[in-house]
């Protein structure tokens, strides 16, 4: 990790990284995009301004950062540690994924608290970004942070009324259930084999695969996982009808992210 301290600020060098691609691709909800180079947001409840400060060089400033915040926080938030770089080049062996890294070659995984995830894509079925990001901020300005599923303990379907979020208050309301009860331990279940983490996330009401999936992969950092709306089900049967490349075995989650965001937003396909 190559990084310099600049006053209050940390310059960090850091390929394979665009804070659009990475920030604002919907694998997390309290990312808020202030000017053309700039995102403010939080892991948890520690805050960060951080902007792109030479693109060509890639060159990123953390405001009003301390080394230890990077070394303790953001340098694994970010997951710099692992080489973006080999795995395009190892997934680029298909022609598709090649086509897909060179299109949005800085996406990163935000490896994220897995409570704050799962209930965030709870929070996020059949639903819209803006309106998740409300139900979120809503949240937060409740309990003055992000809380934990144990400040939430009290919680019923009506006392979440304020966070308007419909249906998904139910859900809610089962997974601080059956977490603070022991029912469920998420520790556990990410240390277990993925299947059995996937049913074990799924017997909370809502949880279906999507959800499960995602909470793996961002919650957990399962990069097996492999999260599945009408997007990515439209790229298994355009280009991947008898299942995904060999090349990106063990990593589909990050393999996901690369080519839901091709799909989605390249005019080419």
């Amino acid at each position: 990790m190559d990084y310099t301290i600049k006053g209050k600020d940390i310059l960090l060098k850091q390929p394979d990284f665009d804070l659009d691609q990475t920030l604002d691709c919907g694998q997390a909800f309290r990312w808020t995009k202030v000017d053309n180079s700039t995102y403010t947001g939080f892991f948890l409840n520690t805050p960060l301004t951080i902007s792109c400060e030479n693109s060509a060089d890639n060159v990123f400033r953390l405001h009003d950062t301390s080394e230890r915040e990077l070394l303790e926080t953001w340098a694994d938030y970010f997951d710099l540690a692992t080489d973006y770089g080999e795995l395009k080049r190892r997934f680029s062996e298909d022609e598709t994924m090649s086509k897909a890294c060179s299109y949005a070659g800085g996406i990163r995984i935000l490896k994220q608290d897995s409570w704050e995830a799962l209930s965030s894509f709870i929070i996020s079925q059949n639903n819209n970004i803006p309106r998740i990001k409300g139900i979120i901020g809503r949240l937060c300005e409740h309990y003055d942070g992000y809380p934990t599923h144990t400040q939430m303990k009290d919680e019923t379907v009506e006392s979440l009324g304020y966070l308007r979020s419909g249906f998904r208050a139910k859900y809610l309301v089962d997974a601080i259930s059956k977490i603070n009860s022991c029912e469920l331990d998420l520790k556990s279940i990410s240390k277990m084999p993925i299947d059995d983490a996937r049913a074990a996330l799924m017997t909370i009401k809502g949880v279906g695969p999507k959800v499960a999936e995602c909470a793996l992969l961002f919650g957990m950092y399962r990069i097996e996982a492999f999260p599945v709306d009408v997007w990515v089900k439209r790229v298994m049967e355009q280009w991947y009808p008898n299942g995904l490349p060999e090349c990106v075995k063990g990593c589909q989650g990050i393999a996901q992210q690369y080519l839901f965001h091709y799909i989605r937003t390249s005019s080419q396909t």
